[in-house]
């Protein structure tokens, strides 16, 4: 599906996405105070209803105690008790302490003698009426009143005894009648109830309050807390005895919260001292805060549904809302997708309302301009302004069609470049205008000349492809029937031009190339075609058809360049020097510093291999930057040897108008410690002429250097004296083809007579090359040349040989008569006659 379907589908969701995520974050924030409300409003009534059971215990304790003293009082004053005690018989004393303990339900009921020795007892275990008995004198001291929500109630009084909490009470027994006053009577014995503080209690409380209760007692020496009694299951005790213990639990006002059982409860604990005032007894009344909030899950629940019912409505009006925004949207996407593949035929509806209206109309504007400026690009992509022809896209669009016919039916085609003469020098000298007219003039003389031969069934296309090239594509014809339509420009382009009174000689070169012969794709039948026309204006032929041989140099020359690339980085290149000597002495005093390429493939490759190549390219730069870096290396290591040798670097043109020649130079001087004479750059008089000012600009900043410089292949350039002598040169070296044949050729020995005489006369040394021969260097030292070179002396050498052939150098041994400059016959008559 189209990009921009998932993009006006994305924006619709976009939309809906912010309508429910804007509900949701209200709804989310709504439930979240609602939860935190009712959380705290549960746990506000959890700690009231805490605090109402609290109280409930406490008056359920004293309505306990206080029913507790009066059976005890009730015992006390029992006529069957005192008359038991009266005549010591202990059944009837039993019988009343049961009698009594059945109603109020004690747990425990004692009768002691005034000393505290017990009597009876309804308890089995003496061990328990023993403790009780020792209870006895603390129990009836005078009690302190407790604090407690009820009106005076009385005093709790709790005991321990054998692990068992009790709620106990006590008062005199009297043998005498109830007539007489009690102060004035000792007891005859002492009545003690106990009541235990269990389940009965607790349920009593459950039950009232809805509270659960745990009664815990506190440890003792070496003991952990106990759950004494409780209305939780008996399974849950341990882990409520735990949580007890790691939790709070100070103070009776505390509220402190615990788990049970992945249970939450909050507790109010109520501490129950005996009568020592000892911690003996901890009342924990819980309620659990899951229950609590319980009632409230409906409510939550409710909310949740409204939410999602809310969320629900939201978000089909939302998704309305983003359909009925999106819908004009995706309409205009639509048209925008079509201009897009350029179909601009299509008027885009604004059929819409508000801005979305004005951006149609936006559209609508836009589609209009670019269907106008789309006809007038095509025309221009397509034609060539100047002369109305097809332009090189559409020609190299034709000739793909004919090129395609020809590989899959067999129907040849054939292309013919052509490239004016001397059409440059027209643009020069009579202008630019005048050459748009003559481009004009030429196009309408190839449309006729074409239109008006025969092609046989299909029309030839003509176009002009830049400058002054055109091209012509014959479809069905093949390089030898695109001969005679060649012939036939050339022919026509024998007959001048005239054009604002000005006779315009014409003269092109064509190239001709055919597919499937010579290619089977357009750009290969169209390289090749510029191929052979290159060739035709290079060899001044006229008209030449392609054939392998032209791709083969070219080929060549573009994987040479690529190769060199790589000599220079991988260490391809060669120093070889070859010695110069002075002819005063035979010593030798430097050398020419040539470059070898020892290719991988090839062997060893002599500069004239690639050098000239590498002038044309430009690469010649890397070339010399190289040759300066090898030579000052080889000078630091002949110095270090002993050997002070002048060492000479060829520079090329490119080199000459260089400007980072001089500091690079002076950066290879400094690095290699060298003294600025023992370098000598050779620069040609065709390098100085190409552009002689910034030539001698650049020579001036060497010459400030201290480099040598020389005048390389003296004789052989155009220049003219007056740049000789404004040259900052030190030396002259005579071209060897001048000194080669000095001694057999009259002329060349003149030559180099005068070269020696010019140079001496302007403070010049003079250095002759190609001297192979004892003859040659007899006559340079009679005409009293400086230095020599060429292979009487030695071939040029790998640097590394230098030092030791210097080591066996032995100057030519020269015969005792001087050898006399060559005559002609002609001049052997005039010294005659003058004779």
């Amino acid at each position: 599906m189209p990009s921009a379907f998932f993009h006006t589908r994305r924006l619709q969701t976009r939309i809906l996405a912010v309508y429910l995520g804007l509900l949701l974050v209200v709804q989310g924030t709504t439930y979240w105070v609602i939860h935190k409300a009712i959380d705290r409003n549960a746990r506000q009534s959890v700690a009231e209803s805490l605090s109402s059971g609290e109280a409930l215990l406490l008056r359920l304790l004293h309505q306990q105690q206080d029913a507790l003293q009066q059976a005890t009082r009730a015992l006390a004053e029992d006529d069957s008790l005192h008359t038991a005690l009266t005549l010591a018989q202990p059944e009837g004393m039993l019988t009343a302490l049961r009698s009594h303990r059945e109603a109020v339900r004690a747990s425990v009921t004692l009768l002691t003698t005034p000393a505290f020795v017990p009597l009876s007892q309804t308890e089995d275990s003496p061990g328990t009426a023993l403790a009780m008995a020792a209870l006895m004198p603390e129990l009836l001291r005078p009690q302190q009143a407790q604090t407690t929500l009820m009106h005076k109630p009385p005093a709790l009084r709790v005991a321990r005894i054998n692990g068992q909490i009790y709620q106990v009470a006590a008062m005199a027994a009297m043998a005498i009648p109830a007539t007489v006053p009690p102060s004035t009577t000792a007891p005859a014995a002492w009545v003690l109830m106990a009541t235990r503080i269990d389940t009965r209690l607790l349920q009593e409380l459950h039950s009232l309050s809805g509270l659960d209760l745990a009664l815990l007692t506190p440890p003792e020496t070496g003991s952990r807390w106990q759950v004494q009694d409780a209305t939780l299951p008996a399974d849950s005790w341990p882990s409520l005895a735990q949580a007890w213990e790691n939790g709070p639990r100070r103070g009776t006002l505390s509220q402190p919260t615990f788990h049970v059982a992945d249970d939450e409860f909050s507790a109010r604990a109520l501490v129950l001292p005996d009568l020592q005032g000892r911690d003996v007894l901890r009342a924990v009344l819980m309620r659990s805060v899951d229950q609590a909030i319980a009632p409230y899950r409906e409510l939550k629940l409710t909310l949740l549904g409204l939410s999602a019912l809310g969320v629900l409505a939201f978000g089909v009006v939302g998704m309305l809302s983003a359909r009925r925004i999106t819908a004009p949207l995706r309409e205009l996407s639509s048209s925008a997708r079509q201009l897009g593949r350029g179909e601009y035929d299509s008027e885009v509806s604004s059929d819409f309302d508000g801005e979305i209206g004005e951006l149609a109309q936006s559209f609508e504007t836009m589609r209009q301009t670019i269907q106008a400026r789309e006809g007038e690009l095509r025309r221009l992509a397509w034609q060539d302004p100047l002369t109305e022809l097809p332009n090189l896209e559409q020609f190299r669009r034709d000739l793909r069609q004919a090129v395609g016919r020809a590989s899959q039916h067999g129907v040849p085609c054939a292309v013919l470049l052509l490239d004016m003469d001397r059409f440059k020098q027209v643009n020069d000298q009579l202008g630019h205008r005048f050459g748009d007219r003559l481009l004009r003039a030429v196009a309408q003389r190839l449309h006729d000349g074409l239109h008006d031969g025969a092609h046989g069934s299909h029309t030839p296309v003509l176009a002009r492809l830049s400058g002054d090239e055109f091209g012509i594509l014959l479809p069905g014809a093949d390089a030898a029937a695109a001969w005679p339509v060649a012939q036939r420009i050339l022919a026509d382009f024998e007959r001048p031009l005239v054009l604002d009174g000005h006779t315009v000689d014409l003269g092109a070169g064509i190239g001709i190339a055919a597919s499937p012969a010579h290619g089977l794709d357009a750009d290969t039948v169209l390289s090749r075609a510029e191929l052979a026309m290159n060739a035709a204006k290079q060899q001044h032929a006229g008209t030449v058809s392609y054939h392998a041989g032209l791709d083969a140099s070219a080929s060549a020359s573009l994987t040479l360049l690529g190769e060199l690339r790589t000599a220079v980085d991988d260490s391809q290149l060669r120093l070889f020097l070859q010695p110069k000597v002075t002819l005063a002495t035979g010593q030798v005093v430097g050398a020419e510093a040539l470059v070898r390429w020892q290719h991988p493939e090839r062997g060893v490759l002599s500069p004239i291999g690639f050098v000239p190549f590498a002038e044309q390219t430009g690469f010649v730069r890397l070339l010399t930057r190289w040759m300066i870096d090898e030579v000052a290396r080889t000078a630091q290591a002949l110095s270090q040897q002993g050997l002070a040798m002048k060492l000479a670097v060829n520079l090329s043109t490119r080199d000459l108008l260089d400007p980072e020649l001089p500091p690079r130079l002076a950066d290879a001087i400094a690095r290699h410690q060298l003294a600025p004479d023992s370098l000598v750059l050779e620069i040609t008089e065709s390098a100085i002429m190409d552009d002689p000012e910034r030539a001698l600009h650049t020579l001036q900043r060497l010459r400030t250097m201290g480099v040598r410089l020389s005048i390389d292949d003296f004789g052989t350039g155009y220049s003219s004296l007056s740049y000789l002598k404004s040259l900052p040169v030190q030396e002259l070296k005579m071209d060897r083809s001048f000194v080669m044949s000095m001694a057999a050729d009259e002329h060349d020995a003149k030559i180099v007579q005068s070269t020696v005489e010019l140079a001496h006369s302007l403070g010049l040394s003079v250095v002759a090359e190609g001297v192979e021969n004892l003859a040659t260097w007899e006559l340079l030292q009679v005409l009293g040349c400086d230095e020599a070179q060429g292979h009487l002396i030695a071939k040029p050498m790998p640097a590394r040989q230098f030092a030791a052939w210097v080591a066996a150098w032995q100057p030519p041994q020269l015969p005792p008569q001087p050898p006399q400059l060559p005559q002609s016959p002609h001049s052997a008559k005039l010294a005659a006659s003058s004779a």
